[in-house]
């Protein structure tokens, strides 16, 4: 099968997925699942439960704020669930659940694929910046 004809059937399952369902929280399921933060939290916790600093601390470049608002999102999402320990002073620890477990394939998957071929993505962005004349000091 030729790449255009896989890309053309990917893409139309894609749409058929979208339409059989509401499209507002199937794109919203996406957005959260795909946001910068919450396939990173979403690995870390697979192995165990966390709590807030350990997040924080094993989160390369995560600001408390979005370290929260991450964690509330997932949570309420029913992806991660929030256990506050009656302790003085109060623990408070993370952890992905039942359901939550159902997405870490896909996430450990997709986060490996990354890691498989960053460096051609590096190349790639690369090239095409050098083709249209961009720096080289520019972000990636």
């Amino acid at each position: 099968m030729s790449h255009e004809v896989e890309a053309d059937r990917v893409m139309r399952s894609m749409g058929k997925l979208c339409l059989e369902h509401d499209p507002d929280v199937f794109r919203s399921v996406l957005d959260r699942i795909g946001d910068k933060w919450s396939l990173i939290l979403i690995g870390l916790l697979d192995t165990g439960s966390m709590r807030f600093t350990e997040l924080l601390h094993t989160t390369p470049g995560i600001s408390r704020r979005m370290l929260t608002l991450t964690l509330r999102n997932l949570e309420r999402d029913g992806i991660v669930k929030r256990t506050i320990y009656p302790e003085i002073p109060p623990r408070v620890e993370y952890e992905v659940t039942p359901f939550g477990h159902t997405l870490t394939a896909p996430v450990i998957g997709l986060a490996q694929w990354a890691a498989d071929n960053q460096n051609t993505i590096v190349a790639n962005r690369r090239a095409f910046d050098a083709a249209a004349g961009h720096l080289d000091d520019e972000p990636e």
